[in-house]
């Protein structure tokens, strides 16, 4: 008898034709979003700016970075301010502002804004940098009206130099590194964001061509932005809580004068002293009009540049020395406590 099982054989080989994929479909094309889409994406991120400088006032627009109020804009916007207020035009809501740092050698500042919380943010690219021909958008409020105007445009150039002049004190500053863009940014602009056709903000409104008429517009429009990664390097500094560099972080240090380098011939010999403030720190040294600032802290005054580079990494509570020569040649010392000044 033969017991019932299972016999193993070796399987069979069975050749299954696998027919080649389907090829690929072609990429759809990315279709930029329209103006209005891109304006309703960027304008709740943008709040307008009005910086009090006594009896005078500036409007200047800022843009959003985190929901809790941190707001990238120009630093001559505020800078001199004693006061500064910001207003969502996207929900009306107003703002106290303080000014967290700052770097006036590439006119960027950061804020925060009080009480803030649940704000839309702006989407950033710092790369690539937009090339020339690329399509762009400035938005910002014009003319100080607090409405969020857009100006669209093109990129003209990168790396731009251009010296630019400020609308309250008609200072000259020198600006490198700069966006130069086809669009006519008003005055009122300024700190608002440059987005590309997507409404990701490529730059920062610092500086347009305006013509005498506020109501013309200069033919081509002519304006200028700092690019993104720039204006958050400012920002990545102002973080760290610590000055460095051309940043300076925090409440403003005062001393109280005004100041032109003086020169000897050739040789610059301190700071003369062109105006002594009322009730500041200075006013209680005996320093005096025609006075040359020749130390701060025991470190020597060469030039203006000096001596703010010296204050500017000071902070206000601080006790310095300040050596000068009066009128007659004599020299003279006097410690002083600074004192909380406007952003410089």
């Amino acid at each position: 008898m033969v017991a019932a099982g299972l016999v193993l054989t070796a399987p069979a080989t069975v050749e299954i034709a696998v027919p080649p994929p389907p090829p690929a479909a072609p990429a759809l094309p990315i279709v930029p979003p329209t103006a209005e889409e891109v304006s309703a994406r960027i304008a709740p991120a943008v709040v307008t700016l009005t910086a009090n400088r006594g009896w005078r006032g500036i409007s200047g627009t800022g843009i959003v970075l985190t929901a809790d109020g941190t707001v990238l804009t120009n630093h001559h916007v505020v800078t001199g301010a004693t006061d500064i207020s910001a207003v969502s035009p996207h929900t009306g809501a107003s703002y106290d502002v303080a000014v967290l740092g700052y770097d006036s050698t590439l006119d960027i500042a950061v804020l925060q804004l009080g009480s803030a919380a649940g704000l839309p943010v702006a989407a950033v690219t710092e790369t690539p940098l937009p090339q020339p021909g690329s399509p762009v958008t400035a938005f910002g409020n014009a003319d100080g009206g607090g409405v969020v105007v857009p100006a669209p445009g093109t990129i003209v150039a990168v790396d731009k130099t251009v010296s630019v002049r400020d609308s309250m004190d008609g200072s000259l500053r020198r600006l490198r590194g700069m966006l130069q863009v086809s669009a006519a940014i008003r005055p009122g602009d300024s700190g608002g964001p440059l987005v590309d056709a997507f409404g990701t903000v490529v730059g920062v409104n610092t500086a347009g061509a305006v013509e005498p008429d506020p109501a013309a517009v200069p033919d081509p429009p002519e304006a200028y932005a700092v690019p993104i990664g720039t204006a958050l390097d400012v920002v990545d500094q102002v973080r760290t809580g610590t000055s460095a560099g051309t940043v300076h972080v925090g409440p403003t240090p005062l001393l109280g004068v005004s100041v032109t380098t003086d020169r000897t011939g050739n040789e610059e010999t301190g700071a003369e002293v062109l105006w002594v403030g009322y009730g500041t720190p200075a006013a209680g040294t005996g320093l005096e009009i025609g006075d040359v600032i020749v130390a701060f802290d025991g470190r020597p005054v060469s030039t203006t540049v000096d001596l703010e580079d010296m204050l500017m990494a000071r902070r206000p509570g601080d006790s310095v020395e300040i050596g000068w020569l009066d009128v007659t040649g004599r020299h003279r010392t006097a410690r002083v406590v600074l004192d909380v000044g406007p952003p410089r």
